[in-house]
């Protein structure tokens, strides 16, 4: 006996002549409904608006057989605008766009460019190292002539921003002490450390009563589990965030020729390895350590897919070269405009190190032995062998800032060939958000698009398992007039398990359908 009580929904009493009654409730789509289905739209480009409008039609379909219209309305009511890059978090300090412009060290990075950078939503770096050949007394005093130009650029950059200003200072420098102190005193909000270890006689206390961030730069796990091992035994504290440089990074560099190539080496490869090891120490403290990845960031598609790689944000420091605000001469900017791909390569330092900058007259005679006469007026790097060396890197770096470059050379990352032209701050910024949103947008359709054809491709599945359950139950309907106990208690069971069958997919159905539309309504991947 089959009796209708509600618009799709139905009721049996079952085996009536036994007076054993059960009721089952089911909700049923009829023919016409399937119908429909098949009449849907097929998605055909990766357009979001066609995309939604194709969803509303589909759902309108499902929802008449699964439950899903008042949760899509909320979804909509509630969705919002995600096409922004995500902000970066580096102790209390927050900057709205995850970029940290990298500390590039003789004068290239100092307050014009920092506070730019600064005002664009970013982190702005002053780069201690070499800094004091600013100031006119260097020849006589290099060690307190770097302490001089260091704060007068600080301040300068305090003045000119109210964003987040880190500065860079190498551990490899004599003067770390001096300079680490000159930092704190003026209160910078992050302090960089790099080219070298730092882990003994750190002012850890006297940074934090300062509120002042603290950020090694590493290049490898290794080195990051070293530092956040022994601060925690030592200080019993742990630094705000890392800052991994990769291989193609400018300057010097933390790996050996034959590393720069390898897959193991590669930033991403870092970022993963990088974080497993912070994933230990952000459990042990309750912390959060964002990783900052640098090294061949380029452009926002570079940032997309560095950030979706794991990393909280990145470092760039060649694209930040060819601004209007760089602190370097026009002629030291343009070098990086007019060099090609052929022109960048490797240099090994004076002070021991792999270097990658753009190769000129002045590497290639000193590499063939030519001496350039220079005078030391102290020993501002402590692995630098300057009795050995053809020249004095921080004179060279300083001569090509000032836009002698043939008195020395240009430190360049190994993208710097696609810069085409010298632009603002703002307008490089403005461009790398653009690109970053367009990539994001053309991965998220795409991830949309085969969300979609995947829940259509399930709706034809569920359609399937209810033919299948209405064969079931014609059968199991006529075999109640035969008063054949077996067979009706196989068919029973067989109509009972194609119900079964067809909630299992349903409820499958309706839970990826509104992710989808969660999806699509707040713009998340």
């Amino acid at each position: 006996m089959l009796q209708k009580i509600k618009k799709n929904y139905y009721f049996f009493i079952i085996d009536t002549l036994t007076k054993n009654v059960k009721i089952v409730l089911y909700k049923y789509n009829t023919h016409k409904n399937r119908k429909e289905c098949n009449n849907g739209v097929k998605m055909k480009t990766f357009n979001l608006d066609s995309m939604v409008s194709s969803l509303k039609q589909f759902t309108k379909i499902v929802e008449k057989s699964v439950p899903v219209k008042d949760v899509i309305k909320q979804i909509e009511f509630n969705k919002i605008n995600n096409k922004k890059l995500p902000p970066l978090k580096i102790g209390s300090h927050l900057a709205t766009l995850p970029i940290v412009q990298g500390g590039m060290g003789v004068g290239i990075s100092l307050s014009s460019l920092a506070s730019a950078v600064a005002n664009e939503g970013g982190v702005g770096v002053i780069a201690a190292n070499g800094i004091g050949l600013l100031d006119s007394k260097y020849y006589q005093d290099g060690d307190n002539a770097s302490v001089r130009a260091f704060r007068k650029e600080i301040r300068v950059a305090r003045e000119k921003t109210k964003g987040v200003i880190g500065v860079n200072i190498m551990v490899a420098i004599n003067n770390f002490k001096k300079m680490v102190d000159v930092a704190i005193e003026e209160a910078v909000d992050i302090i960089f450390m790099g080219a070298g270890l730092p882990i003994k006689n750190i002012p850890v206390k006297r940074m934090r009563e300062k509120n002042i961030a603290i950020v090694p730069i590493v290049s490898s796990a290794r080195a990051t589990n070293l530092i956040f091992k022994m601060w925690s035994k030592i200080y019993n504290d742990i630094p705000d965030a890392v800052v991994l440089e990769g291989p193609l990074a400018g300057g010097h560099l933390g790996f050996e020729r034959d590393q720069v190539d390898k897959k193991a080496y590669q930033l991403k490869h870092l970022v993963k390895s990088i974080n497993e090891t912070l994933s230990f120490y952000k459990k042990e403290y309750n912390r959060d350590i964002p990783l900052i990845a640098g090294g061949g960031v380029y452009s926002g598609k570079d940032i997309y897919e560095i950030i979706n790689s794991g990393a909280s944000g990145v470092q760039m420091a060649t694209r930040f070269v060819a601004t209007k605000e760089c602190d370097a001469d026009e002629r030291f900017k343009l070098a990086y405009v007019n060099c090609k791909k052929e022109d960048i390569g490797f240099i090994k330092s004076p002070v021991g190190m792999l270097g990658r900058a753009i190769r000129n007259d002045f590497i290639k005679k000193s590499e063939d032995g030519v001496k350039h006469n220079f005078s030391c007026s102290w020993r501002c790097l402590s692995t630098c062998k300057a009795n050995d060396a053809n020249y004095c890197i921080s004179i060279a770096l300083n001569n090509a800032r000032k836009g002698e470059i043939d008195k020395g050379f240009v430190f360049a990352g190994a993208n710097a060939y696609k810069i085409k032209e010298i632009v603002s701050v703002h307008s490089l910024v403005t461009s790398l958000k653009a690109e970053y949103i367009k990539v994001q947008n053309m991965e998220f359709l795409k991830k949309a698009n085969s969300m979609i054809e995947g829940v259509k491709k399930l709706y034809k599945k569920y359609e399937s398992k209810l033919k299948i359950e209405e064969s079931c139950k014609k059968a199991y309907e006529n075999a109640l007039v035969s008063y054949n106990d077996e067979i009706i208690s196989t068919l029973r069971k067989q109509y009972k398990k194609a119900k079964n069958s067809t909630l299992n997919v349903q409820f499958l159905l309706e839970e990826k359908l509104l992710k989808t539309w969660k999806v699509i309504m707040l713009k998340k991947v």
